[in-house]
């Protein structure tokens, strides 16, 4: 099923749609309603022991303020620590303030020291904050995310811009939950950037109220239609098209081949694994197209054929460019010959700085015809779009579309909930992965993953959507047993994703 993910302006408007159809409070009732369900599911088994709602000032403390009276309702011994604004506080919020305040939940003025709560509600501030947290609130943050316990989110943890997945300003902080409740349609900050780091386990709650992309038709009435998302979460069904088993009469040239170009003096190590990536994820040959002089083979892998690649032939195959590659003239005038050809091509690594630093280069690939696929880390992605590192982080989902439309390709922009972008501005943010994959080598296997998948006739899009799926993937599957995320190796996860990708196409099959 597909998970559509809204900016804070397209919530705006499917809130203000609902709104015209609902009595005044119904939205605020119903988040209150189905947040303090999530509490009590958080709760199981330790009902007896208190629960702190940090209220804010706006609609989200207005939420807060709803699901504390609730949790007294059920017996819970719930303790509101409220911050009320400078602006009076709207109708809704305000009739929810007095319900809490007229049933038995307990109020305090500051975070007490050494209590002990089962769970702390963050009902502080919503998808609306703009300015980083400070005074009382960023203290009060600060003592909240040093507590060890539960830690639920209404919307979005305060501090957390919606959108992006940034902390709001360049020192701000935000709280760190471990569970977000949000409503009215799931936000892309919630899983790029530092949005898994402070949302925890999402879950998503609609309040009952239909988007656009719920509706099987826009409506005829000539009513103003609902907003359609901005983006989605990565899944199989992205690619499962491509899934098929293996046909008996079939032969190693069936699946295509890939060449890995890079492999200067001194790092033989990253194309290496950039072509283990690839032999695993099922290309039917697979060489290593190395600048200096490459070895005999690979122990390891003795399936990969290693070739010069001055005297290699780059026509019919696909390209895995770049890993290990280098920045020299010898580097830049491949890069040139594989810009030119009309195979499938990935980009990665030192091939992407060159063609950063290149507005040759950046013409060349802007006018190819055959399928491209860019993997770039942040800082690569600032080189490519000439500007910083931190400018790209702040909204990763912009900054991948913009490489995609200026180099006429697909990118994968990588990191925590990686972000895929096409041209046309469809953007995919990746929900698989963990902190093992912050290793060596890690993006090498990647991007050989996507080559496979190139050179098995996958498109480009289905293959970089499937590539970095099946990637993270493999990561949680090592994770599953026992390896790592602390001290995976980026040489684990060829196998890893080898068996991710058998376990889908038999899922496949079996539907």
């Amino acid at each position: 099923m597909e998970q559509h993910l809204y900016t804070v302006a397209q919530i705006r408007a499917i809130e203000e749609a609902a709104y015209a159809g609902l009595e005044p409070g119904a939205l605020m009732r119903r988040a209150g309603r189905a947040a303090a369900d999530h509490a009590l599911e958080l709760l199981e088994g330790r009902r007896d022991r208190p629960v702190l709602v940090l209220a804010g000032p706006g609609n989200n403390g207005g939420d807060a303020l709803e699901l504390a009276a609730n949790l007294a309702e059920a017996g819970v011994d719930a303790t509101v620590l409220h911050l009320p604004g400078r602006r009076e506080a709207s109708a809704e919020t305000a009739a929810a303030y007095e319900r809490a305040r007229a049933g038995s939940v307990g109020w305090i003025d500051m975070l007490p020291p050494g209590a002990d709560w089962a769970l702390v509600v963050d009902g502080l501030f919503g998808i609306g904050l703009e300015r980083p947290l400070e005074g009382e609130a960023r203290e009060l943050v600060e003592g909240v995310n040093a507590l060890r316990c539960p830690m639920l989110a209404l919307d979005v943890p305060s501090g957390l811009d919606a959108d992006t997945g940034a902390v709001v300003g360049p020192d701000g902080v935000a709280v760190r939950a471990t569970h977000t409740i949000t409503f009215l349609g799931d936000k892309p900050g919630l899983h790029t950037g530092d949005g898994r780091d402070y949302a925890g386990e999402v879950r998503v709650d609609m309040l009952g109220v239909a988007t656009a992309d719920a509706t099987a038709e826009a409506k005829a009435d000539g009513e103003t239609p609902l907003p359609r998302a901005a983006a989605r979460l990565g899944g199989v069904d992205l690619f499962a098209g491509q899934l098929a088993a293996r046909r008996h009469n079939s032969h190693k040239g069936s699946f295509g081949d890939v060449a890995v170009v890079g492999g200067a003096h001194g790092m033989a190590g990253a194309p290496v694994l950039a072509a283990r990536g690839a032999l695993f994820a099922g290309a039917g040959r697979v060489y290593v197209a190395a600048l200096d002089h490459p070895p005999g083979y690979d122990s390891t892998q003795p399936e990969i054929m290693f070739r010069l690649a001055d005297e290699f032939e780059f026509d019919r195959r696909t390209l895995v460019i770049g890993p290990g590659m280098g920045g020299s003239a010898n580097a830049m005038r491949l890069l040139a010959k594989a810009l030119d050809g009309d195979g499938p091509l990935v980009v990665d690594a030192d091939a992407l700085n060159l063609i950063g630093a290149s507005p040759d280069l950046q013409s060349r690939l802007a006018q190819r015809k055959a399928p491209a696929v860019l993997t770039p880390h942040p800082l690569e992605g600032a080189r490519l779009l000439g500007m910083t590192t931190a400018v790209v982080q702040a909204d990763r989902l912009e900054a991948a579309r913009e490489m995609a439309l200026r180099t006429n390709a697909v990118v994968v922009l990588k990191g925590s909930g990686s972000v895929i972008a096409r041209p046309d501005g469809e953007v995919v943010v990746n929900p698989t992965g963990n902190a093992g994959l912050a290793t060596g080598g890690s993006g090498d296997v990647l991007a050989g993953i996507c080559g496979a998948l190139l050179a098995q006739g996958w498109p480009a899009w289905e293959a970089a959507a499937g590539a970095v799926w099946i990637h993270g993937a493999a990561a949680d599957l090592l994770v599953e047993q026992g390896v790592g995320p602390i001290g995976m190796t980026a040489g684990e996860l060829p196998a890893a994703a080898r068996a991710v990708i058998n376990r889908l196409v038999r899922e496949a099959g079996a539907r």
